[in-house]
């Protein structure tokens, strides 16, 4: 959204290691509540209203269920579904003061393909899924809409981690057999986020050729 036109904001627990002209840096965990009321109240304050919110932050774990521990499936919900919850619940306050919005939440290829050995984070994406839809439906008489993207492996700092075997696996299990990038994700957040898009919303699309 950066280089669209967009004034962005956007967040991690920590300082970024980067900047660019249009974008705002602001430290706060999705998972916790206070943090994220008050980023939102923040945003209200100083930027006057939200039109969207992309809820990316995440995380990830491969391991056989046998072997998951409690923890883990409690840290992927709290990224993955917590998160998105709250940023979505506070986002939509403030967008419906205005009777419009956007809400684009991140899932994953690994839901249609029910990847082996990723058990807790398949379970919470789908939650992010399932979310999303009931949330397009309670907001649509606010003007806001919700949508998903579903991405397949993308070289980043979650993916480096991967298993190369895994990861080759993986990819030829999609139609598309490359790994996606940034702008292939960047390009369905930009339509969802489209003012002639109002019309969408509770869809998930997936990319590299998956299928619900």
């Amino acid at each position: 959204m950066i280089g669209a036109g967009y004034d962005v904001v956007g967040c991690s627990r920590g300082p970024a290691d980067w900047s660019a002209d249009g974008y705002e840096h602001r430290e706060a965990d999705v998972a916790d509540e206070k943090a994220v009321v008050e980023l939102i109240r923040w945003i209200g304050r100083e930027r006057g209203g939200l039109y969207a919110a992309i809820n990316c932050a995440g995380a990830a774990s491969m391991n056989h269920a046998l072997l998951t521990p409690a923890t883990t499936l409690d840290e992927l919900y709290a990224a993955n579904v917590r998160g998105t919850f709250l940023v979505s619940r506070e986002a939509a306050k403030l967008m419906r003061k205005a009777a419009s919005g956007r809400i684009v939440n991140v899932s994953s290829v690994a839901v249609p393909l029910r990847l082996k050995g990723q058990a807790a984070y398949v379970a919470s994406k789908a939650a992010v899924e399932r979310l999303s839809q009931v949330l397009a439906v309670e907001l649509a008489e606010y003007g806001i809409t919700v949508n998903v993207v579903g991405p397949g492996p993308i070289p980043t700092d979650m993916t480096h981690g991967v298993p190369k075997p895994l990861l080759e696996r993986l990819l030829e299990s999609l139609p598309l057999k490359r790994e996606g990038t940034i702008e292939d994700v960047a390009n369905v957040v930009e339509f969802f986020l489209r003012p002639e898009s109002e019309a969408v919303t509770g869809q998930v699309i997936y990319l590299g050729g998956a299928t619900g």
